[in-house]
């Protein structure tokens, strides 16, 4: 089984103190790269979300944003007095105004702006945090969920490809001993309009070799190998993309070699449409995880 890099996820929950909502986007990529997007309160899971991310998915640039928007009288930051500091500033200015000999009301607007006297509190944000990352675990099973079943229309459309290849080498196999016998009756033809006579010896060593040099065999027998081990692949429960993308380029190998070789026709025409079916499959293959 095999997964596309290219999948979308949205998860969205309301709870008590307000609604969260994750966002993932993914494409194609030789690595896995993040992209996040988070809202300050949530900046110290970064590291966790990475390493949740990582668990469903080993490929891709991933594009993931958070959004909190809290609840209609939920708890929020609020302000505090600083009741100690408080006290010890009044006692200052009591005995500033014993010292003095003059009594005094304290300037309260001025003692406001002492620093530490008004503390801003903010609500725990653990259930918040954990609330965010149980839902980021959803939303990553779903992206998967998302990624495998592109993953299985793109193996079912190399599937079909491999069927092509498979068409191609057999008919070029069973043209294999034609293609040899019109050669070697070919060169026997123009060898006796030659107006010199011929060593038949030699003549049948020549004829041996130019067969021996346009034989594929070894080639057919590799592109069979080929399509073999990508129907093994793509049965495989891992990520696979690295693996499909050098088999690709076997294939190349190989019918790169079949048409350097053709001295038909039909085995021309047959390498162009093997190269047509690889370039297919590779599109597929770029994409995959």
């Amino acid at each position: 089984m095999i997964r596309s890099m290219t999948g979308f996820a949205r998860i969205e929950r309301q709870y008590a103190f307000g609604r969260l909502s994750w966002e993932m986007r993914s494409v194609n990529h030789r690595y896995l790269d993040f992209s996040l997007r988070l809202a300050e309160e949530f900046r110290p899971l970064e590291a966790d979300i990475r390493e949740c991310l990582g668990q469903y998915l080993s490929r891709g640039k991933i594009e993931a944003s958070l959004r909190f928007f809290a609840a209609a009288g939920s708890a929020g930051s609020g302000l505090e007095l600083n009741l100690p500091l408080a006290h010890e500033l009044l006692k200052v200015h009591g005995d500033m105004a014993g010292l003095a000999g003059a009594e005094q009301q304290p300037d309260i607007a001025q003692m406001l702006k002492w620093p530490g006297l008004i503390e801003e509190k903010r609500p725990d944000p653990a259930p918040l945090q954990a609330a965010a990352m149980d839902l980021l675990v959803e939303a990553a099973q779903e992206l998967q969920a998302g990624r495998a079943r592109e993953g299985e229309q793109m193996a079912n459309a190399i599937r079909e490809r491999l069927k092509g290849v498979a068409e191609l080498t057999e008919n070029v196999r069973a043209w294999l001993p034609e293609i040899r016998a019109g050669l070697k009756q070919r060169l026997l033809d123009r060898i006796a309009d030659l107006p010199l006579p011929t060593d038949p010896g030699r003549i049948e060593q020549e004829v041996a070799f130019l067969i021996q040099k346009i034989d594929v065999d070894e080639e057919l027998d590799r592109l069979d190998a080929h399509v073999e081990e990508v129907y093994r692949v793509l049965e495989l429960n891992e990520p696979v993309g690295r693996r499909l993308d050098f088999l690709m380029q076997e294939f190349n190998r190989e019918s790169n070699t079949l048409s350097s070789k053709s001295v038909d026709q039909r085995t021309t025409q047959a390498a162009v449409d093997l190269k047509v079916l690889i370039e297919q499959m590779r599109e597929q293959v770029q994409n995959v995880e």
